[in-house]
Parts: C-alpha cells; sequence; structure tokens
C-alpha cells in the first residue's frame, strides 16, 4: 500500500510540475516599455546585435509573441519553428516574435542563445536579454516558476497569455499558442 502512495504522490507531482502556471501581463493589460540587449535572430527587424534598446517599442502597433524563457529545449525549439511559419505566412500583417531569455547569469544566456539559434536555425525570431534580466521587467510578474510566459499582443494590449512550468509545453499547446498568434495577425 505504501509503495502504491508513493508512486501516486509522485504521479501528482508530475501532473502539477507541468501544469500552466499564471505568469506575466494577462489578456487585456498593457504591455509597457522595458529595455532589453539584442542577442542573435531575426537579422531583418533593424537592430544590430548587442544594440540595448525597448524592442518591445520598437515593434510599435505590430502583432508580437512575446516570450520570456527560462531554458531553451527541444519544445521551445518546435514552438519557434512552427512560428516562424506563420511569421512568413502573415508577413502582410507584419507579426513579429522575440523572445526573452532570462536567468541570474546574463553571459551564459547570451551564449546559449547564440548557439540554440545557431543549432536550430532561428531566422525570424530575435532573442534578448532584458536589462532587469532574473526574473524580467519588475512590472511584467513573471512567475518565478514559469520556465516559460508565452504573451500575444497587439497594439500594446495583451490578447493571449499562456505560461507553462518546466516540462508543461506540449505540442497541443504549441498548437494553442500558434493559433492565437494567427488570430491575433487576421
Amino acid at each position: 500500500m505504501r509503495a502504491f502512495t508513493m508512486a501516486m504522490v509522485v504521479a501528482l507531482t508530475a501532473t502539477v510540475a507541468s501544469a500552466e502556471v499564471t505568469s506575466g501581463p494577462q489578456v487585456g493589460d498593457k504591455v509597457g516599455a522595458f529595455t532589453v540587449t539584442k542577442v542573435t535572430g531575426n537579422p531583418d527587424d533593424g537592430v544590430a546585435d548587442g544594440k540595448t534598446l525597448c524592442y518591445r517599442c520598437k515593434m510599435g502597433q505590430r502583432p508580437v509573441v512575446m516570450v520570456f524563457a527560462r531554458s531553451a529545449d527541444e519544445k521551445l525549439a518546435k514552438f519557434l519553428k512552427k512560428l516562424e511559419e506563420e511569421i512568413e505566412e502573415h508577413s502582410e500583417s507584419k507579426l513579429t516574435a522575440f523572445v526573452n531569455m532570462i536567468g541570474t547569469d546574463e553571459e551564459s544566456m547570451k551564449k546559449a542563445a547564440a548557439e540554440f539559434v545557431s543549432k536550430h536555425g532561428i531566422k525570424r525570431v530575435a532573442f534578448v536579454v532584458p536589462t532587469q534580466a532574473k526574473d524580467g521587467p519588475e512590472n511584467f510578474n513573471i512567475a518565478q516558476d514559469a520556465d516559460l510566459t508565452v504573451i500575444c499582443y497587439r497594439e500594446g494590449e495583451v490578447k493571449a497569455n499562456h505560461a507553462f512550468a518546466a516540462g508543461g509545453l506540449s505540442d497541443e499547446k504549441i498548437d494553442a499558442i500558434v493559433h492565437a498568434s494567427c488570430e491575433m495577425a487576421e
């Protein structure tokens, strides 16, 4: 009986760990300005690698998929590849995206981002590191237990928000996020 109970606890813990969490600006909120340093990606955005700026401001009123990631894994790569297809398909609406790498070691994050982009051939999504690198901009309330926070906004207003604990990004959730970005671009 005790072995069965321990197995149930482990299974329940794994289920809770992969569940969505509340993180970042929510639907209807305005996305404020914040400063980042562009690391790599999207050479057509007019921003040189190494430049410090308000990327959110640079994107203006466009439909934007803004990601805050504590790690870059194969699921993130799969999501970004699908998102890049949509960016290409919705070029007339100027759909764009950028990934904010967050964590405690800024130099390691920059190096990991450059390696990730190169390894996965990411071409249409910029990777940046926010000035407030540990948890992103303070007023954005990026949850510490959120490994990935995806905010879809247009004209500065949040249209969709998806946030996941480590391991919580599934194929179904990738499709839901991509669908939300497409709706915003149409």
